[in-house]
């Protein structure tokens, strides 16, 4: 059986917009509040980088550290995102 998916306006990063966001990408994972999206880039403000995680039921990362400012991430090197903390 096929499935088709079908294209939604706001789906996907801009639905989530406003929300702190968790991005897995292809080196890194990145977690703060998504305050910009485009067809490039995605904009995190009080951004963080995860470098362990810990236990995924923790309510923390087991390491995450503060970047000074907000951050752009490419929507290229973004392999999965969602709401995880």
């Amino acid at each position: 059986m096929r499935k088709l998916v079908e294209e939604v306006a706001a789906a996907g990063l801009e639905s989530l917009l406003g929300e702190n966001v968790t991005l897995f990408c292809l080196n890194y994972i990145y977690t703060g509040k998504l305050i910009g999206v485009n067809e490039k880039f995605v904009l995190l403000g009080q951004a963080k980088i995860v470098y362990e995680t810990g236990d995924f039921s923790e309510k923390q990362w087991k390491d995450a550290q503060p970047l000074l400012t907000d951050w752009y991430v490419q929507t290229s090197a973004i392999e999965s995102f969602g709401i995880l903390k």
